[in-house]
């Protein structure tokens, strides 16, 4: 299976590269496959997110017997480990192939990474929807660009840090 992520990554980075070029004089290559990836997964959220909402909740509370949950947070919870594994093989696969940190270390640190930001998206969808009043959608949208920066950070620092040797040519 490993073999077949390393081949998809590969596969994926060079499809991402091929775009590169006009970006070069602007940012690393690095950096460029973690926007790129990281847009392509953060669309896929707010898809499945929407499909999720709108049709398999029916924009209706979610009765899980010990509790219920409002219909945007239920989908929420219902994406998180779709995208969580799809954004933790792209960053490792794509993004961050480099780093000599054995892959249960990467993923724990990923997953602490992504588990901030589930707080953060919970905290924030409460506050925008049932404090505020705003849409659920846009509201899903707008915390999602907010925690994309500071994931990118902690993913780059933190997550894939350890032992990397860069083999992608980075900006002067």
């Amino acid at each position: 299976m490993r073999k077949l992520f390393e081949f998809l990554g590969a596969w994926i980075g060079t499809v991402v590269d091929f775009f590169y070029p006009p970006f070069s004089r602007y940012m690393s290559r690095q950096f460029f496959r973690y926007g790129v990836t990281g847009a392509a997964n953060m669309a896929f959220d707010w898809v499945l997110y929407f499909v999720l909402f709108h049709c398999a909740l029916h924009e209706s509370n979610l009765n899980l017997t010990v509790v219920t949950l409002s219909p945007h947070i239920a989908a929420m919870l219902m994406v998180f480990p779709v995208t969580f594994v799809s954004g933790f093989l792209l960053q490792k696969y794509v993004t961050f192939t480099s780093s000599e940190l054995r892959g249960r270390i990467q993923i724990v640190r990923y997953f602490s990474v992504v588990l901030t930001n589930l707080l953060l998206n919970y905290f924030g969808l409460k506050l925008m929807v049932d404090v505020l009043g705003f849409f659920p959608t846009p509201s899903k949208m707008g915390i999602t660009v907010f925690c994309t920066i500071l994931s990118y950070l902690a993913q780059k620092h933190y997550s894939f840090r350890g032992g990397i040797k860069s083999t992608l040519p980075q900006k002067n």
